[in-house]
């Protein structure tokens, strides 16, 4: 497929973004906007990291759009920017090959089709417009054309068709579905199908058909399917939870053909930098969640969806003298470094914004991940119940509603099985902080 321009620029913007163009500070160890020290000894030679902002500029920044109720981001207008005018005289501007339709590769059409017309076939012979077999007039594939026309049934809708979809759709999870849509939520179903598994073909085999039902009305995105994977005492092995990732997917992708699906776990020592004995530490401690383990379902395609918790950034790495906050540094260097967002797509897991927060807490929380680039996405728990049965929730919705401009990638994860009030009300509340919603479901 031919180069176009656009696809030029792109590359040309990326790669002055990982400083190619500027070669001198990028690599220079002078560099005060380097962050390579934050790289272990084993990062491999081209992988080099340089701060767009540092930790403080960052925070700064998210303090001075969000001060006096957004008053700054309200009065910004936009950059006068500087622009090309190709019908000024003497403006010279290059067109992408094709003019945007024959061969361009952001067009619809194929190559030696015009704007609404078909490609040209070989005489006498059938040819595809849309890649299933039919010939340049509509027909099948060697049919021919009579001189009456049968004309084509609209299809039924599935879910009409499938008692199975239309049931899973009055349970209270599919009434939660139903309730996020009309908030207009983008929905994940946030299930754990290990258990299921570890009991037995029938037991598994009839939650996956349970969760599919749910996840096959066309306003759930996906399906995050395990939580805290290798972290917990489910599996004993790597060799299990690669078994179990194996059938959870191949099951899923059938019985929800189209469906994202996600994972959540935790990086113990991607939080360690380049501190060898903590690493080694985090090692003998989560045998099962090393980053090589981590990234193997991504590699092999199993999942769609990465989510780490951070949980064990607040206090789990004191006795390295790393605190929370070079703890998240750490961590989500490590992670861009790995280009883990190449293979999927990758989301932070913040558990500890419910009861009372300060501001600086929620900017710092929700910034971090993504400010590097490392997350892209930050999903944020809105009840947590301790061992004893009490539920704490989240309050900080004045200082959430402050980041709206991120809001498409905040998401809440909510249990509609514990409601604050009642599942229609909070959603509409959760929709005006968050543009996604993990629905828990059993």
């Amino acid at each position: 497929m031919r180069l176009t321009l656009r696809r030029a620029l792109a590359v040309s913007a990326a790669l002055a973004l990982v400083g190619v163009l500027t070669p001198g500070a990028a690599y220079s160890q002078d560099d005060p906007r380097s962050c390579n020290d934050l790289m272990g000894a084993d990062t491999p030679a081209f992988v080099v990291c340089t701060w767009l902002a540092k930790p403080e500029e960052a925070l700064g920044v998210a303090l001075f759009w969000g001060a006096d109720d957004n008053a700054n981001l309200k009065e910004a207008t936009p950059s006068d920017g500087k622009f090309l005018d190709c019908s000024a005289p003497g403006s010279v501007c290059p067109e992408a090959p094709g003019g945007g339709s024959e061969g361009d590769e952001n067009s619809p059409f194929p190559e030696g089709a015009g704007e609404g017309g078909a490609p040209e076939c070989e005489a006498n012979q059938p040819c595809s417009v849309d890649g299933h077999g039919e010939g340049g007039d509509g027909t099948a594939a060697g049919s021919e054309r009579t001189g009456t026309s049968t004309p084509t049934p609209t299809p039924t809708p599935t879910g009409a068709q499938d008692p199975a979809i239309a049931a899973a759709a009055q349970t209270p999870a599919g009434q939660a579905i139903t309730a996020a849509k009309a908030v207009q939520l983008r929905v994940w179903i946030d299930t754990e199908l290990a258990d299921d598994w570890k009991a037995g073909t029938e037991t598994f085999t009839a939650a996956v058909k349970r969760i599919g039902a749910l996840a096959s009305r066309p306003e759930v995105a996906g399906i995050r399917f395990t939580s805290q994977l290798g972290y917990n005492t489910t599996f004993k092995t790597g060799e299990e939870i690669t078994a179990f990732v194996t059938a959870a997917s191949d099951a899923l992708r059938q019985a929800a053909p189209g469906k994202r699906l996600g994972i959540h776990t935790v990086a113990p020592e991607l939080a360690c930098g380049a501190n060898d004995p903590c690493k080694a530490e985090m090692r003998k401690r989560y045998p099962l969640l090393t980053p090589e383990k981590i990234e193997s379902p991504l590699i092999a395609g199993r999942v769609d969806q990465l989510s780490l918790d951070s949980g064990l950034l607040y206090g789990g790495y004191d006795a390295w003298k790393i605190n929370a906050e070079q703890a998240h540094l750490n961590q989500w260097i490590q992670v861009r470094a790995r280009s883990w967002d190449v293979l999927a797509q990758v989301a932070a897991e913040e558990t500890g914004l419910v009861g009372q927060v300060t501001a600086t807490k929620i900017a710092t929380r929700l910034s971090a991940p993504v400010k590097d680039g490392g997350a892209q996405q930050v999903n944020v728990w809105t009840s947590v119940q301790n061992a004893q049965g009490a539920v704490s929730r989240l309050t900080a919705w004045d200082q959430l509603k402050k980041l709206l401009p991120i809001q498409r990638r905040l998401a809440g994860v909510y249990n509609p099985a514990s409601p604050e009030t009642d599942v229609t009300t909070d959603l509409k509340k959760l929709s005006e902080v968050f543009g996604q919603i993990y629905l828990t479901t059993a």
